[in-house]
């Protein structure tokens, strides 16, 4: 008898390394095998939640607007919010692949190492990152990155702030010295250059993602330092707020906040993921996850971003129509390839030739890297 009850402990310890973790719900995606659409269960990881109103509150509404395409059940589609850029977000990627997931996505720059390391262990997994640059590197086949020329969007949201501003003065708020932060300054310094020579641009640092009160408190001090139109890289309304309150303007990103402001808000540099969103998930139902690009960049063109509309009551008509004939130049140049965002000569904080006169900076892969300070902003401490 004893001899039995040995020989199936060691049958049940064989049979649990041969499985791995026999308690694991993991599944997965295989070429050219179908995903029932009642089976499928997408993950999300995300760095803040909807309430910011603005960064991850429009990545949550393309996410609904892309289940509301597909006819996905909101069951079936597993968020987890407020996952910071440390091995917390590995775990939160464990858990949905754990649960069944068979596609996650995440949307902060962050969470990218973390993400490799995770879709390493699960192979038969999808992972999506936007704003990502090591997909292609990787040699990981079941990782893709996703982002957009959000620089030309930011151009043209300076073309609006250059033809408005009464002072020559406008500002921005950036929430951290980062690469795609300072892309958008970059773009938007560019942009409102490309309409008047004149125009001082002010930028001011966060050194936080979000931190509402801080936006508001930098907002002001660039009001009060000449500014009279103002845009920012940060997540909430506090900007747009403060800019109303002060008699500014203000031109939000991620989403639209003139709700919260509706005498400052000129416009919006806005992103909508939901037709990628889209393309993907088709295609883990359709089992051709190889039809999935490592980067894919979002264009005007394709929709995923886009400067949201101008509110013209806002303006005089001389002022609005200046504004609306140079945004729709500029954008029709962008559309057919005769206009570039970052054109030669330009030139860093300390001097040094970023790109040579008569040459384009064309960024290599789907999220920018472009990140230097352009000569000519002042950056205020």
């Amino acid at each position: 008898m004893k001899k039995i009850n040995i020989l199936i402990f060691i049958m049940l310890i064989f049979a649990f390394i041969l499985t791995g973790c026999s308690g694991s719900k993991a599944s997965g995606v295989t070429e050219g095998v179908k995903v029932n659409k009642e089976d499928l269960k997408i993950g999300f990881v995300h760095y803040s939640d909807p309430s910011d109103q603005g960064y991850t509150y429009t990545h949550d509404s393309s996410t609904w607007k892309m289940a509301a395409a597909l006819g996905i059940d909101k069951s079936q589609i597993i968020n987890k919010y407020n996952v910071p850029d440390t091995a917390e977000a590995a775990t939160a990627f464990r858990e949905l692949a754990e649960d069944g997931c068979q596609i996650i996505f995440s949307t902060s720059h962050g969470h990218e190492d973390y993400l490799l390391e995770v879709a390493f262990e699960y192979p038969n997994v999808v992972f999506c990152h936007f704003s990502g640059v090591k997909a292609a590197s990787s040699g990981l086949s079941n990782v893709h990155n996703y982002f957009g020329d959000i620089a030309q969007v930011r151009y043209l949201s300076g073309v609006v702030a250059g033809l408005t501003t009464k002072t020559n003065k406008i500002g921005y708020v950036c929430a951290m010295d980062y690469t795609e932060v300072n892309n958008g300054l970059d773009a938007y310094y560019l942009g409102a250059k490309s309409v008047n020579p004149d125009i001082e641009v002010s930028a001011t640092y966060l050194n936080k993602w979000y931190a509402p009160a801080l936006e508001g408190q930098a907002t002001k001090s660039l009001i009060d330092s000449g500014c009279d139109v103002i845009s920012h890289h940060a997540d909430s309304t506090a900007g747009a707020v403060t800019c109303q309150e002060n008699g500014a303007f203000f031109i939000p990103y991620n989403s639209d906040m003139s709700s919260a402001a509706p005498n400052a808000v000129l416009t919006s540099v806005r992103w909508d993921t939901s037709s990628y969103l889209i393309m993907v998930v088709q295609n883990i139902l359709d089992g051709t996850p190889s039809k999935i690009p490592a980067d894919y960049t979002g264009t005007l063109e394709n929709g995923m971003i886009y400067l949201a509309d101008i509110n013209y009551s806002l303006l005089d008509s001389d002022t609005a129509e200046k504004v609306k004939n140079a945004v729709a130049d500029a954008a029709a140049g962008f559309e057919n390839g005769t206009k570039h965002v970052f054109c030669g000569p330009l030139y860093n904080q300390s001097g040094k030739e970023l790109v040579k006169a008569g040459e384009v900076y064309i960024e290599p892969k789907s999220s920018p890297t472009f990140g230097e300070v352009l000569q000519g902003i002042d950056i205020k401490k």
